[in-house]
């Protein structure tokens, strides 16, 4: 049941006369398109309805009581007989809320198609997505999803939907515009351009559109089980990217809609184990990267930012282990995405301070410390308790620029990151351990001067 009214009244009207009432209720729609951002409370409503228009003037009325819609950004255009059909203004009664009237000169009479366009507001989505992981976590089965919530208070029936990616400036909130009492403030200012601004930035998409490659698949989702894949229309429109979902979909207000909109199989991922303990504690953090290109079998089109639920398929009957989830960012097609799954109790990293001790003092001429050595010796102990091969990145840092270090023991590779900080990268077999030690020379004070890189 639809729990709002936008509401058309419709009278003829010959010189100054006022006519029979000829249209009494709203049409119904013949088509309705949404585009609805992601980062905005900002919809675009595009409907097209038929009027039996008469000759002379013809007075429109439009209500959008309980709804969100933005009145100052409503407008309306004859999709036939454009020649002979003027819409010659929209005036809000004074003392009147939610109402406008449109004058409509026309030539004829006769039953004119019409495209009603608004900004509205309580129309959102967002993407979420499901990673299941191979038994050896080399691949990953990524299913993506976006649910549709629609708190606007207007039903949508039989809708098109199309979803935009990109960031758009707003000045004012359309849900604020909504619930004013005057359209324009009173007392009345002129036109706002704040809320022109995003009308004319969402029409120009729709001149801006350049075909794409069409990729994965929209399905709809219900209780009647699993129903055959839709389309999805992917489409770049300068810093913005376009979806448009194949059909139509019914969504009334107060509902929320969950649609698949991504699939691939058999993407290939690195799983990687950090430990840090300036960055993530004494805990060993997994995290898990692919790349959205062709050779990890996506790349055809942006991935919206979201969050992602990590499975991994843990024994032949195809039961699921939870591995973790992580946030990200949007992603362009190319570049790199790196999860972060948080900490894991099955990789266990575990450093022991063995010496430590000062060398090498430097006095300054009142006889005080002025420079040292100070030398540390760490025993780094890793074990694997998994049934899996995995590889370990060992961070340490050591606050200082100048610093020698000489290591021994059983390690795979070891890389200086940056003037403080030095990794280790250990591969570790299923259920084994490595052990290894390093001493770090640091130069400190008027030592720095002695130091050579």
């Amino acid at each position: 049941m639809k729990r709002t009214l936008i509401a058309i009244v419709m009278t003829c009207m010959t010189g100054h006369a006022l006519a029979k009432v000829d249209l009494v209720t709203l049409p119904a729609r013949d088509t309705v398109q949404l585009t609805i951002y992601n980062s905005a409370d900002l919809t675009l409503a595009r409907e097209s309805r038929a009027l039996t228009l008469c000759e002379g003037v013809n007075r429109l009325q439009f209500s959008w009581e309980n709804t969100l819609i933005d009145p100052t950004s409503l407008e309306m255009t004859p999709k036939a007989f454009a020649d002979r059909i003027e819409v010659s203004d929209l005036t809000y009664p004074p003392r009147v809320r939610n109402l406008g009237l449109w004058d409509i000169q026309s030539q004829i009479k006769d039953k004119v198609p019409v495209e009603i366009s608004y900004l509205t507001s309580g129309l959102a989505w967002r993407a979420f997505y499901m990673g299941t992981l191979s038994t050896d976590e080399r691949t990953m089965s990524l299913q993506g999803y976006v649910r549709v919530t629609n708190n606007s208070g207007e039903d949508y029936e039989n809708a098109q939907v199309r979803l935009i990616v990109g960031r758009i400036h707003l000045l004012d909130q359309i849900a604020e515009l909504a619930r004013r009492e005057h359209p324009y403030g009173s007392p009345t200012p002129p036109v706002p351009a704040a809320t022109a601004a995003p009308m004319r930035q969402m029409m120009e998409i729709d001149k801006l559109r350049t075909k794409a490659s069409l990729g994965y698949g929209f399905a709809s989702g219900g209780a009647g089980g699993r129903m055959a894949p839709k389309a999805i229309e992917k489409e770049g429109l300068s810093e913005y990217f376009l979806y448009t979902i194949e059909g139509t979909e019914t969504i009334p207000t107060g509902w929320s809609k969950r649609l698949a909109s991504l699939a691939a199989d058999g993407v290939p991922v690195v799983n990687l184990y950090k430990f840090e303990e300036e960055r993530y504690g004494r805990a060993v953090v997994r995290f898990l990267s692919f790349k959205n290109d062709k050779e990890h079998k996506l790349g055809d089109t942006p991935i919206p930012d979201g969050r992602m639920k990590v499975f991994r398929l843990a024994d032949q009957a195809t039961h699921l282990a939870y591995e973790g989830q992580s946030s990200f960012k949007y992603i362009p097609v190319g570049e790199d995405v790196e999860l972060n799954l948080g900490p894991v109790a099955d990789v266990v990293v575990e450093p022991t301070l063995v010496d430590f001790k000062t060398e090498n003092h430097r006095f300054d001429k009142n006889g005080n410390v002025a420079g040292y050595d100070e030398v540390k010796t760490v025993k780094l102990a890793v074990r694997n308790t998994r049934e899996i091969p995995v590889d370990v990145d060992i961070r340490r840092n050591f606050g200082m620029s100048s610093w020698d270090l000489d290591k021994t023991g059983d390690f795979d590779a070891f890389a200086k990151v940056d003037k403080d900080t030095v990794k280790f990268i250990l591969k570790l077999a299923a259920r084994s351990g490595k052990t290894f030690e390093y001493k770090v020379r640091i130069y400190k004070g008027t030592r720095q001067e002695d130091w050579r890189p």
